[in-house]
């Protein structure tokens, strides 16, 4: 009965053919393998791209620990977690199809017949006690329909994977982005609380010497719309720094610490994160974790061809098992009771009204919609990642330019207010020197925020932040013990080439 099962199972693994999955070729490039270039564009930006982790890209420990935070906590990058666990999943449930279920089942059964029933006239008992070990409707796999149905899983899981992997890197540029937002604000609020007092400094004078008959009631009002301007935009900034801090707060997935909520510092600074080189488009490819998903989707839609030309062949399905049956429990492992059962199975599809040309169509048309997409993604890419470094080169001047142009109005004021103090110049001079000097330092703190989050989103673009790149706190995440374990693609790549052989 061994050597029976044996065989079987032997000669059902053995059994399987080729696939007709076509040949995957990917995509030739859809851009040029260089970077534009011109005025607006950094000279020498082909050189190596530095896969820097985003502790190392990060510079300032407050965001490293908001980032941290966020990648614990955050609900976005938990359910990409756990769709890649559910894509694991289904991807090993097609993979059992490529092997033999094998089952033990035990029966009894005991009837009572009465006479005109048992064909001797007499009432009787009949007892039927079996147990057998077998395989149940195992398909073939001569045309590599399963084998194509599980690379097609196989590619999905690995997307899932990919996408897990975009989402980190967004919420890191997003974690980044929002808090180099809320120090803008902060900025932009204690200027505006600075300017105020100023405004309301002078108004009081304007009001005195109006009093007295030096100035008019036109200096006065003019004053005065100084002053309500001035509370204008503090609401505005209360109103945004508040903001600022609930979008935190929803990227971090928990409460903020203290120290951010109650941040006494307002300086605004341009030493958060590094610069990196951009390496070359081709470089996209392999850092780019939506353009790698992409890719997996356009295989899983080649495999998926596969399997619909294999649906136009028989199919082969087996049943077998040994065993041994008795009508005496007793004599049911005696010798001369064994049993057993070879029973294959064929399906040819003879007419099925063009389904089976529909489906070979739809996946073919898939394929097609699939390199589409992967194309745009790549297109898309390369247009970010122009789109960043010329920011870089613009704002670096841009940042120079409004830096002279708040020295140049802070003279200007200075002038006239000795002048006014002096009584050269009357207060409408005074006061546009003031209204152009907190609009130009307003100017320079949006311009350095503009410019810190083009880099981010270049280092986005790059495909940076997925690795953490720091070994105390590698260590630390490898010790914790997790929510989510999954089989890592190294796993996955490995088993996938054990099956395809």
């Amino acid at each position: 009965m061994r050597k029976s099962l044996l065989s079987i199972m032997v000669m059902t693994v053995t059994l399987t053919g080729c696939t007709l999955m076509p040949d995957y070729q990917r995509p030739n490039l859809p851009v040029t393998n260089t970077w534009p270039t011109g005025e607006a564009y950094p000279k020498g930006q082909q050189g190596a791209y530095v896969d820097l982790g985003w502790r190392e890209f990060f510079s300032d420990k407050e965001l490293q620990s908001l980032i941290e935070m966020s990648l614990a906590n955050n609900r976005d990058l938990r359910v990409a977690a756990l769709n890649v666990a559910a894509y694991e999943a289904q991807y090993r449930i097609q993979r059992s199809e490529l092997y033999p279920n094998i089952g033990a089942t035990g029966t009894g059964s005991r009837q009572h017949l009465p006479g005109d029933l048992s064909g001797t006239g007499d009432s009787r008992v009949n007892s039927s006690w079996g147990v057998t070990l077998g395989i149940t409707s195992y398909e073939l796999d001569f045309f590599g329909r399963i084998r194509s149905l599980n690379e097609a899983a196989l590619q999905q899981y690995l997307a899932t994977q990919e996408a897990q992997r975009n989402t980190q890197i967004t919420l890191v540029a997003s974690v980044a982005n929002a808090w180099l937002t809320l120090q803008a604000d902060r900025a932009l609020l204690k200027l505006t609380e600075e300017t105020l007092q100023n405004y309301e400094y002078n108004y009081d004078l304007v009001r005195r010497s109006n009093e007295v008959g030096v100035s008019s009631s036109l200096d006065l009002a003019q004053a005065r719309t100084a002053v309500e301007g001035a509370k204008v935009n503090l609401a505005t900034y209360k109103r945004q720094v508040a903001q600022d801090l609930n979008l935190l707060t929803l990227l971090l997935g928990s409460d903020l610490p203290d120290n951010v909520k109650n941040m006494k510092d307002n300086s605004f600074k341009l030493q958060y994160v590094k610069e990196i080189p951009a390496g070359l488009p081709s470089d996209l490819m392999q850092n780019r974790p939506d353009i790698i998903a992409a890719e997996h989707q356009l295989m899983a839609a080649n495999a998926n061809i596969g399997a619909a030309r294999a649906a136009f062949f028989p199919s082969i399905s087996l049943t077998s098992n040994v065993g041994t049956m008795s009508t005496n429990f007793s004599n049911l492992f005696s010798n001369g009771q064994g049993t057993w059962l070879f029973q294959p199975t064929i399906n040819l599809p003879i007419f099925t009204a063009g389904r089976l040309k529909g489906n070979l169509d739809y996946a073919e048309v898939q394929k097609d919609i699939n390199v589409a997409n992967y194309e745009k993604t790549i297109q898309t890419a390369f247009r970010e990642v122009a789109d960043g470094l010329a920011d870089r080169e613009t704002y670096k001047d841009q940042v120079i330019s409004q830096s002279n142009f708040v020295e140049a109005n802070q003279t200007y004021y200075d002038l006239a207010d000795q002048r006014y103090q002096a009584g050269i110049d009357n207060y409408i001079t005074l006061l546009d020197a003031q209204r152009q000097l907190f609009s130009s330092q307003q100017n320079l703190i949006n311009v350095r925020l503009a410019q810190l989050t083009s880099e981010v989103n270049l280092y986005k673009a790059l495909g940076g932040g997925w690795q953490e790149m720091n070994s105390q706190s590698q260590q630390a995440a490898e010790s914790k013990e997790t929510a989510i374990s999954i089989t890592t693609p190294q796993k996955i790549d490995i088993e996938a080439k054990k099956i395809r052989r």
